[in-house]
């Protein structure tokens, strides 16, 4: 799939707001204003609820625009950027420590799983631009794919179904649906068992799964 820039900066950003564009803000001052209410709220509800209060936490989320369904698990450790840009399916989990950095839209499909510290990161910089605007891509999560503790996903790469990404592991491409990635950059290591599927499709045994 095609890295999609959702928001560029320096189609935002007027060339005056400062003559070095080194100092230009990237984002305007209504997404800044907006970005320091979430901030608060994370840091006086969010981030200090009990763990097992993960209800309240989609609450919160979805207070600010983020998609959730059903059995969230976001751990009061957890970290994301712009709620408003953020789209679950159900029984999706970020553990304590895990950040989703989202100026653009990210969306985690059923089942999938950020683990601790685990970072994905929605937004680099133009280094070719001497502005250097910051670029924001559009990103997939797909439904059981597992990105484990300290790992990292680099800006506009897409998770397919089921994939891994293994512990400490930097994915600079997209992760084939049911593969095992690990390194820096992940290279994919062997393929995994493919115990779910698409709704259309039979599971390995060759009998349906229900993925309700």
């Amino acid at each position: 799939m095609a890295r999609q820039i959702e928001y560029n900066a320096a189609d935002h950003i007027a060339p005056e707001t400062a003559k070095d564009p080194y100092l230009r803000p990237a984002f305007t001052l209504g997404m800044r204003i907006k970005r320091q209410i979430w901030n608060i709220c994370w840091a006086l509800l969010y981030r200090v609820s009990p763990r097992p209060f993960h209800a309240w936490r989609s609450m919160l989320l979805r207070m600010f625009g983020a998609q959730m369904g059903p059995n969230c698990h976001f751990y009061p450790g957890s970290r994301i950027w712009a709620p408003w840009n953020l789209a679950c399916e159900d029984q999706v989990t970020a553990g304590d420590g895990a950040e989703i950095y989202n100026p653009a839209p990210v969306r985690f499909g059923s089942h999938a799983i950020l683990s601790q510290d685990a970072y994905l990161c929605g937004a680099t910089h133009d280094a070719d631009d001497p502005a250097f605007p910051l670029l924001a891509y559009t990103m997939h999560v797909g439904p059981y794919a597992w990105i484990c503790a300290r790992a990292c996903v680099a800006p506009g790469v897409n998770v397919g179904e089921g994939a891994v990404l293994g512990l400490a592991s930097v994915a600079t491409r997209d992760l084939e649906p049911w593969g095992v990635y690990a390194g820096s950059p992940a290279v994919k290591v062997k393929e995994r068992k493919r115990i779910y599927a698409s709704p259309a499709e039979p599971a390995a045994s060759g009998e349906p799964v229900n993925r309700a």
